[in-house]
C-alpha cells in the first residue's frame, strides 16, 4: 500500500482541510492517508480549540486513514524543529510522499534552502530584531523570494528538513484554497481556523465551514480554551518559583526569567502580560510557546533527552489505516503504541502526558492514561 504522509493541527478541522485531504491523496495517488497531529497544543504553544480525540475523530470520518500524535517536544517547537520531528516520524512509517500546505506551490523550495545554506550566520544574531525577520531579510536579497506566510515557512522547513536527513519520500505542496491563513472574516464555506476560532470566541455563525463530525465536537465546546484561562497557573508559577529555578526552563535566555516575574507580578491578565514582555528579539510564537514550557515546568536537559526517544502514539484508525499498520509494523525502528500505561507515563510519553493534564482545564477527559484509540469502522 502507498502511503501519503501530512503534517496537520486541525485547529479546528474545517473544509480547507477535507480538500487538503482529498488533494494529497490524489497527487500522490496514494492508497492510504496518514495524518501526523499535535497533540493539544499547537506549534505556536495555543491550546487547541477541541482536544486530540475529537480532532481524531473528524479527520477520520473526512478521508483521514491513519492519525499519529506528534509528541509535545516536536509539536510545540519553532518550525524548523516541528517539520524535521514530523518527517522523522512520517519516515519511520514508510511513507511514498508528504503532502502539505503552501501560498506558493510553484516556488522551488530546494533552491531556497540552497540559497539559504550560504548565509553567514553571524548576520542572524543581531538584537535589533527577530531571528526570522532578519533571515528572511537575507532570502530576499538573495533570491527575490519573501517568506512571511505560515504555510511557506511550513514549506521551506519541511524541505530543508528532508534534504539534511536524505528522506527518499517525494514533497507535494499544495494551493491554500480559499481565505488566507491570518484572516478573520469568514466569507464562504472554505474560511481559516483563525477565522473560525475567531468567531467561536465572538459567537458568530461558522457552521458552514465545518464538516459535520467536527460542528458537532464544536458545538459541545462550553468554553473556548486560551490562554487568558491559563494564565493563573502561568502567573502563579512565575511569581512563586525562584529565578534560578525559572532559569532552568527550556528556552529561557537572556534574563527573560527576570521579564516574566516581574511583569507577572504587575499583569492580572494575559494580554497585558505578553505584551509587557515582548521585544523585538523575540515573536509572540516564541514567547507564548517559553509561557508553555514555564507552566508545565519543561527543564533544557529534560526536553533534549526526549527528542531523542520519538516515538509514534497512534490516536485513530478506519479499516485501510489499520491494514498499513500491519504492513509497516514490523518495520518501524521506534516504539509503536496505541495506548498510554503507567511506564509511559512515566517514562516516554511524560512531557505529553502533563501537557494533557493541563489541557483539562478545559474537558474532563482524561488525555493519555489508558486512552484508547479512535477506531472508525
Amino acid at each position: 500500500m502507498r502511503a501519503v504522509g501530512m503534517v496537520v493541527e486541525f485547529n479546528p478541522f474545517h473544509n480547507g482541510h477535507a480538500y487538503y485531504v482529498q488533494q494529497a491523496k490524489k497527487q500522490a495517488a496514494a492508497d492510504v492517508t496518514l495524518a501526523v497531529m499535535s497533540g493539544d497544543f499547537t506549534q505556536r504553544g495555543e491550546p487547541t480549540v477541541v482536544d486530540k480525540w475529537e480532532r481524531t475523530r473528524a479527520a477520520l470520518a473526512s478521508g483521514v486513514d491513519l492519525v499519529i500524535e506528534l509528541p509535545f517536544f516536536y509539536a510545540c517547537q519553532p518550525a524548523h524543529r516541528f517539520a524535521a520531528g514530523a518527517l522523522r516520524l512520517l519516515s519511520e512509517m514508510g511513507v511514498s510522499a508528504v503532502a502539505f500546505g503552501a501560498e506558493h506551490p510553484q516556488w522551488d523550495f530546494r533552491s531556497l534552502v540552497r540559497a539559504a545554506k550560504t548565509f553567514d550566520q553571524r548576520d542572524l544574531k543581531q538584537y535589533t530584531e527577530t531571528y526570522a525577520t532578519q533571515f528572511n531579510d537575507q532570502l530576499m536579497q538573495a533570491t527575490g523570494v519573501s517568506l512571511k506566510e505560515p504555510n511557506d515557512i511550513l514549506a521551506f522547513a519541511y524541505t530543508k528538513a528532508a534534504e539534511n536527513h536524505h528522506y527518499a519520500f517525494d514533497l507535494q505542496p499544495i494551493k491554500r484554497r480559499g481565505s488566507d491563513y491570518h484572516d478573520e472574516q469568514i466569507s464562504g464555506r472554505i474560511a481559516s481556523a483563525s477565522a473560525i476560532r475567531q468567531a467561536m470566541l465572538t459567537g458568530n455563525d461558522y457552521q458552514e465551514t465545518i464538516p459535520a463530525e467536527m460542528l458537532v465536537s464544536l458545538a459541545a465546546v462550553k468554553r473556548v480554551p486560551t490562554w487568558e484561562k491559563l494564565y493563573p497557573m502561568l502567573r502563579n508559577q512565575l511569581i512563586q518559583a525562584p529565578v534560578e529555578q525559572l532559569r532552568q526552563t527550556y528556552q529561557m535566555a537572556e534574563g527573560l526569567e527576570y521579564r516574566m516575574k516581574e511583569q507577572a507580578q504587575r499583569s492580572l491578565d494575559f494580554d497585558h502580560f505578553i505584551h509587557g514582555i515582548k521585544t523585538k528579539r523575540y515573536t509572540y510564537a516564541h514567547l507564548i510557546r517559553l509561557c508553555l514550557y514555564t507552566t508545565l515546568q519543561v527543564r533544557e536537559k529534560e526536553l533534549a533527552e526526549h527528542v531523542n526517544q520519538p516515538y509514534l502514539h497512534i490516536l485513530g484508525f478506519n479499516r485501510r489505516g489499520q491494514a498499513y499498520l500491519h504492513q509497516v509494523k514490523k518495520q518501524v525502528n521506534i516504539p509503536m503504541f496505541t495506548k498510554v500505561g503507567q511506564d509511559l507515563r512515566d517514562g516516554l510519553c511524560n512531557l505529553d502526558y502533563r501537557a494533557g493534564k493541563l489541557y483539562q482545564t478545559f474537558t474532563p477527559v482524561e488525555q493519555d492514561l489508558k486512552h484508547a484509540p479512535i477506531i472508525l469502522r
